[in-house]
């Protein structure tokens, strides 16, 4: 154990290294010592799952604490999940009992006492999620000078999940903000497992400070992963390898008692989950429902008792804690069905497997999920499991391609190539957070003068593409609605339809909510659903069936009974953001000869199938394919929102002159519609299009106010488009691979690669 590190810590760190037994200190735990120790900047701790990043920051943060106490609460932990917080509550307390130093979590469900008593005593550290933190702004505002004023340090865990979108923008804000009125300058320590471009991450952290970013490079071990992708067609025969071929040999073939109409995909993961501990994890909360209670089926038709759990955002509190306390029980050998909600580092005891429904959407969601498994000495283990209807005898070339299948092997070959994941969005124009942190500013503080207001909000380094026209806009809209009041003085203060906003115990957060029912059996809270169907129906929660009885509209309440059967679970789950690095690679596995030694035996002959019929149709040579006499298809190989500005494109510009109709997309993977056109002339058209475009905002419908974010619906309509358009669609992508086209007029007859 290098001296200098250890010795340099406090006493009561040193003491708990000892009774933890390590032999040495980890390599971030090294880095993140001599950034902490000897610099003054903000740090960005970038490691493994499970490499001791926590531990990593706070040994040298409690150090300096303990050497010199701050006059009030010295350190805040920002945690994306109440359920993290109080995972790392529980080791944050035990490393800082000796040394007398109090850890405080605060969130919705933390006892008023317990919250009490850090008001009356702020010292130690406060762990908090970004809601919370707005709440203390708000409710708290006269006190934040004595409860902050010798803040030293802001921690904020799994920056990734962070920096995706508004959340994370508020994030930044509240450390602004609260910088400011408590009049301190705290450094910020980013931690994360899964960050694409750590510069660009270092400067999110650090927005507003003054300050750099430490980014400490550190040499991990070189991690073996147990993986695996197998193909199942859910009816019919399943795919199988050429002659000569060698793919992982086939696990053991699915039980011969299965439910009726059996999924053979689950019975896969029945079979390969019994005595392990496991989680699986699935794109929606709809598949999650349909996966868990597909398995309870198979335990059912086996005799065998329930061993499955089911862990998601619409599952009530008490049965998500039911499910991830049972899975801390070493005894009990069980698996939980889950989506997002257990990607991020909660402790469920000791994973063995981790099952990945389909492809995940995006590398870092494939390394978290991953990253849960592989703790404790043994190697990280995923199995992906594709599960896809059979095409009919008349499905048409792009939609008879196994698309999710090439995103899987996309999505682990960006990474293990290129060691790729997702950047952050950087450069947004978040209007919506304007919206809300314009109404929270004016909560906490009271009447301020438009310029004082101004000075305030467009400040925030997170706002610095909001023009004071755009803010100008904003507000006198928001005045004309009620949202802000002018006083005879000319200060701002909040209005009535305002103070209705401020509050809904739903205020607080920025990431969008849907009009949730909660559902119950008796007395018993199960969860939530979205807009319930009508008495008599049936619907899925908590991995079982359950009819309406009843519907209290005004309570949004909905009282259920217990049925037999099945029934497809709707939570209002939105498809995830497919970048168009995966899509390229998904065209590039097409067009490479190579093989995946991850793949099992159905997965390579499906595979060998999709390489087949694509160069018979030249599906990854050209974009546009003719599929009958008028009818085309159209493979842009783009991600989500380059996609959606294409179909916008093609409709708004191009489709009058190539008699464009009809057009359906199967996003982002292809578009089918008819035209009149040659291929020649539907070149031609698009990129002179392209070339002569430069407004952004001509890709809205007319009339069209695209809500995309919380607070869209409260704004004027002008800056709704103006963000959906430059903000949302990704145009520039869209126009760099429509421009790359022009190189195929003159060749349709024949196929040609282009990049």
């Amino acid at each position: 154990m290098p001296n200098d590190v250890f010795d340099r810590y406090a006493p009561f760190v040193r003491d708990f290294i000892y009774r933890s037994g390590w032999e040495s200190l980890r390599g971030i735990q090294m880095a993140a010592a001599d950034a902490i120790f000897n610099t003054d900047q903000n740090v960005l701790l970038t490691a493994s799952t499970a490499s001791g990043k926590t531990e990593a920051a706070f040994f040298p943060i409690l150090t300096l604490m303990h050497e010199d106490p701050p006059k009030s609460i010295g350190a805040i932990y920002i945690g994306p999940l109440k359920a993290l917080i109080n995972d790392q509550f529980e080791r944050l307390n035990y490393l800082c009992d000796e040394a007398g130093i109090p850890v405080w979590h605060w969130h919705g469900d933390v006892n008023q006492s317990h919250k009490q008593k850090m008001i009356k005593h702020p010292s130690g550290i406060l762990q908090i999620t970004p809601e919370s933190l707005e709440g203390m702004l708000i409710h708290r505002h006269s006190d934040l000078v004595r409860l902050f004023g010798d803040l030293r340090f802001i921690v904020v865990d799994e920056v990734h999940s962070l920096i995706k979108g508004d959340r994370g923008g508020q994030t930044i804000c509240l450390m602004e903000r609260l910088s400011r009125i408590a009049g301190c300058h705290p450094r910020r320590i980013g931690l994360s497992a899964t960050i694409g471009d750590p510069e660009r991450a270092g400067q999110f952290i650090a927005a507003g400070t003054g300050k750099g970013t430490v980014i400490p490079k550190v040499e991990e071990p070189k991690i073996r992963w147990r993986l695996s992708v197998e193909h199942f067609f859910i009816q019919g025969e399943q795919s199988k390898p050429e002659d000569g071929q060698q793919p992982l040999p086939e696990l053991d073939s699915p039980t011969d008692t299965a439910p009726r109409n059996a999924d053979p995909g689950l019975g896969y993961i029945f079979e390969h989950t019994r005595g392990k501990k496991c989680l699986i994890f699935s794109n929606s909360r709809e598949e999650c429902e349909a996966v868990c209670s597909g398995l309870r089926h198979y335990c059912e038709a086996n005799g065998e008792p329930d061993r499955f759990l089911i862990h998601h955002g619409n599952i009530s509190p008490a049965l998500r804690q039911a499910a991830e306390d049972s899975m801390k029980d070493e005894s009990r050998e069980l698996t939980v069905c889950t989506t997002s909600t257990l990607e991020l580092g909660i402790d469920v005891g000791r994973l063995e497997r981790v099952f990945q429904i389909d492809a995940p959407w995006t590398v870092c969601s494939f390394l978290q999920r991953m990253g849960r498994t592989g703790r404790r000495g043994q190697p990280p283990e995923m199995w992906m499991v594709v599960r896809e209807d059979e095409s009919g005898p008349r499905t048409m070339l792009p939609a008879a391609m196994p698309w999710k299948l090439l995103q899987c092997i996309a999505v682990v070959q960006v990474y293990l190539e290129d060691r790729w994941v997702e950047p952050p969005k950087m450069d947004r124009l978040p209007y919506s957070l304007l919206f809300h942190q314009t109404l929270s500013t004016l909560a906490g503080q009271g009447e301020l003068t438009p310029q004082q207001l101004a000075g305030r909000i467009l400040k925030l380094e997170y706002f610095h593409r909001v023009s004071q026209d755009d803010f100008r806009m904003m507000l006198r809209h928001m005045l004309k609605q009620d949202y802000l009041e002018q006083t005879p003085e000319g200060g701002l203060i909040i209005g009535l339809a305002g103070e209705k906003i401020i509050n809904s115990y739903r205020f607080l957060a920025t990431f969008q909510e849907n009009e949730e029912f909660s559902v119950r059996c008796e007395s018993v809270e199960l969860g939530t659903i979205v807009s319930p169907p009508p008495p008599g129906e049936k619907v899925a929660i908590a991995g079982k069936v359950w009819v309406v009885e009843d519907i209290e509209y005004k309570r949004h309440l909905v009282m259920v009974a217990p049925v037999e059967g099945t029934v497809p679970a709707y939570f209002g789950d939105c498809p995830g953001d497919i970048a168009t690095r995966i899509l390229e690679r998904m065209r590039l596995v097409l067009l490479e000869d190579r093989s995946y030694p991850y793949l099992m035996a159905n997965a390579v002959g499906r595979l060998n199938e999709a390489r087949t019929a694509a160069r018979a149709g030249g599906l990854a040579d050209r974009p546009l394919i003719q599929l009958g006499e008028n009818m085309w298809a159209l493979v842009p190989w783009l991600g989500n929102y380059a996609f959606m500005a294409l179909e916008r494109f093609l409709k708004l510009r191009c489709a009058g002159i190539l008699g464009l109709k009809g057009l359906d997309s199967d996003r982002p993977f292809f578009m089918q519609f008819t035209m009149r056109a040659s291929e020649d002339y539907f070149y031609q058209v698009v990129c002179d299009e392209a070339d002569d475009f430069d407004n952004p905002e001509e890709l809205l419908y007319p009339k069209e106010v695209p809500v995309f974010e919380k607070y869209d619906v409260y704004l004027p309509g002008p800056l709704v488009r103006k963000g959906f358009a430059h903000a949302i669609l990704n145009i520039d992508e869209m126009l760099n691979r429509v421009r790359q086209w022009r190189s195929l007029i003159g060749t349709s007859v024949k196929h040609i690669s282009w990049d």
